[in-house]
């Protein structure tokens, strides 16, 4: 084909690769729409898949037009101006488009498997553990992605691979200053792996973390975010619930056991207190009838301690049937045994008058 003489010749190689890239991106826009037709079709009765399915559709849409265009890069002609530039640029789009399909097909998968199993049940127990699996190692997964993505985007340039050589051939003190500097990533890498695997904690288990009762709301790749009783948030880095102990009360159920301790006077009668607790208990809702008893826990110079021992369901429920108790049980005293609420007994001795004393020969001596 004849070109007129004032077109660039180092276009006239590329003309027919135009075509060709312009045909293929049209093919594969075409194939992108079948087969996002097909998979809408074969997914309609699978959630997980139809969820990882449209978290990689974004991705499949650049991916394909750029599968296409490489393959017609790699038949290009060797003297084409510009060829390698535009093949190393087009490699790095595609890995950059591989690691992020991936990287959302492994937060699609996640997203199903956690809508396949909700938390919003009465026993959620093992809904919650894998939830927190799930979450943990699907964003280890993405990091790793991400990072092996990266490497091989640097790896197709030739410099980044010479200056890779010369510090690993020269690793000493870098080698050991990058070390230290990586450690709270690589420390956090591998608490989160730990605490998706063995599971210490899980979300929504309930906690006692330096010093403070909370919830946990959050697990990310580095912290965990525990929502305290009063709205604060309190962040815990990974390698905390490894390195360190805690409380955590819904380990492996969520049930538990509330105290009430009460100061009483030794004359109070326990038979009426065991009666009212019963009865503040089966009027409760927060009590799960497993357990409602009086016990004398100490008795010291001036009264003695009750401890009520009530059982419920989950923590929330607990604290909540906990405060009824003690507030009926307080109530019940003030109404009915108000002369047996904790006192102060004295013994007040009068001496006898002077002139008593001086009468009596043996006052006098003790005088």
């Amino acid at each position: 084909m004849d070109y007129p003489h004032w077109f660039p010749p180092a276009l006239v190689t590329w003309l027919p690769m135009l075509g060709s890239m312009l045909v293929g991106v049209l093919a594969a826009s075409l194939v992108f729409r079948l087969g996002e037709r097909v998979v809408r079709r074969a997914t309609r009765e699978a959630p997980i898949a139809a969820s990882v399915a449209s978290s990689i559709r974004a991705p499949a849409k650049w991916l394909l037009p750029m599968l296409f265009v490489n393959l017609v890069l790699q038949g290009a002609p060797e003297d084409a101006l510009g060829l390698a530039g535009v093949q190393r640029l087009m490699a790095l789009l595609l890995i950059a488009s591989l690691t992020w399909m991936v990287s959302n097909a492994i937060r699609g998968l996640a997203q199903g498997v956690i809508a396949a199993n909700p938390t919003g049940v009465a026993n959620n127990l093992e809904a919650r553990r894998i939830q927190t699996q799930t979450r943990v190692l699907a964003r280890s997964l993405q990091g790793l992605v991400v990072l092996i993505g990266l490497a091989m985007m640097l790896m197709a340039f030739p410099a980044a691979r010479q200056i890779g050589a010369s510090l690993l051939a020269s690793a000493g003190v870098v080698g050991i200053v990058a070390g230290f500097a990586a450690r709270p990533v690589l420390g956090n890498l591998i608490a989160g792996l730990q605490i998706g695997l063995s599971q210490p904690i899980r979300l929504d288990d309930v906690v006692i973390v330096e010093n403070e009762w909370g919830v946990i709301e959050e697990i990310t790749g580095t912290y965990v975010v525990v929502r305290i009783w009063d709205q604060r948030r309190l962040i815990v880095p990974l390698q905390y619930w490894i390195e360190k102990p805690f409380q955590n009360w819904t380990r492996s159920t969520s049930e538990l056991i509330g105290t009430v301790f009460l100061w009483v006077d030794y004359r109070m009668p326990l038979a009426p207190l065991r009666a009212e607790l019963q009865r503040l208990c089966e009027a409760s809702v927060h009590w799960d009838k497993r357990l409602a008893m009086i016990q004398v826990t100490e008795a010291g110079p001036h009264a003695m301690q009750l401890r009520c021992l009530v059982t419920s369901a989950s923590a929330p429920a607990g604290w909540d049937l906990r405060c009824e108790v003690r507030e009926g049980l307080l109530d019940f005293m003030q109404r009915e045994y108000v002369h047996f609420l904790p006192r102060q007994r004295a013994e007040i001795t009068i001496d006898p008058p002077a002139d008593q004393t001086a009468g009596n020969p043996l006052q006098a001596d003790r005088a």
